[in-house]
C-alpha cells in the first residue's frame, strides 16, 4: 500500500489543535474561539486513522468535531487527509484524552463523546493502562450536555462488559438503543479502520448507547 505523503505543518495547521507544554495544564477550550462558530461538538477519544472523523466531518457540516489520539503519527496523518478534503469543522489534537477532557473541556459543552475500538491491553499487569475507567467515565459524563450521546464500539467482549458495568453504574446515564450497522456503498464506508478489518472478517463487534440525563 502506497504510503499517504504528510503535507507541511503550516497546511495543516487549520486541523491541529496546539500542544500544551509538557507539565503545565491550558486553559479551558473555548469551542467557539477553536472553530469560529458556535456550532455543537462531538469528541472522538482515539480516532487512529482518523476515518470517523473524515466522514462524519464531511456529511455533518453543521457540527464541529474534535479529536484526541496520543499518538502524533496518527495526529498528522489525519490532519492531513482532513486537510486534503478541507474540512474545518474538525480538528485534532494530540494528547492524553483522560486528562485533556478532565481539565480542559467544559461542564456540559459537548453533545456527543465516541470511543471506537479503544485498545484492550490484553495482559492483566497493563489493564491499568485502559483508557476505559470510572474516572474517565465520569469525566465524560462531566462534558457531556443533557441529553447528550456517549457512543460505545469494540470487538472485544470482555472489554464490553467492562465498559457496560461502569457506566451502568453511574446513575448520571440511561441506556439508549446504539446506531445498527449499515451494508458500506465502499471501502471507506465504515465507522472507522477497525470496524471495516472486523467486519470483513466477520468478527463480532459490540455497540452500546448511553444518553446523559439532566
Amino acid at each position: 500500500m502506497r504510503q499517504r505523503r504528510r503535507l507541511p505543518i503550516d497546511q495543516l495547521a487549520p486541523n491541529l489543535f496546539p500542544d500544551v507544554p509538557r507539565g503545565t495544564v491550558g486553559p479551558p477550550i473555548d469551542w467557539a474561539v477553536l472553530f469560529g462558530n458556535d456550532h455543537p461538538v462531538e469528541v472522538e477519544v482515539g480516532f487512529g486513522k482518523g476515518l470517523f472523523l473524515l466522514n462524519a466531518g464531511a456529511a455533518r457540516p453543521d457540527v464541529n468535531f474534535f479529536g484526541v489520539e496520543i499518538l502524533r503519527k496518527y495526529q498528522l496523518l489525519t490532519a492531513t487527509r482532513l486537510a486534503e478534503h478541507k474540512l474545518n469543522n474538525v480538528k485534532v489534537a494530540c494528547a492524553d484524552a483522560r486528562a485533556l477532557l478532565r481539565d480542559r473541556v467544559a461542564a456540559g459543552s459537548v453533545q456527543a463523546v465516541h470511543v471506537f475500538f479503544p485498545d484492550p491491553w490484553w495482559k492483566s499487569r497493563h489493564h491499568k493502562r485502559r483508557l476505559f475507567t470510572p474516572e474517565f467515565a465520569t469525566a465524560v459524563g462531566h462534558i457531556l450536555q443533557a441529553g447528550g450521546r456517549f457512543h460505545l464500539v469494540t470487538d472485544v467482549a470482555e472489554y464490553f462488559d467492562v465498559m457496560r458495568v461502569i457506566v451502568e453504574a453511574m446513575p448520571l446515564f440511561e441506556e439508549s438503543t446504539p446506531p445498527a450497522e449499515h451494508e458500506p456503498q465502499h471501502d471507506l464506508d465504515y465507522l472507522t479502520n477497525f470496524e471495516r478489518k472486523f467486519r470483513k472478517e466477520g468478527r463480532p463487534i459490540y455497540r452500546a448507547m448511553y444518553l446523559r440525563g439532566k
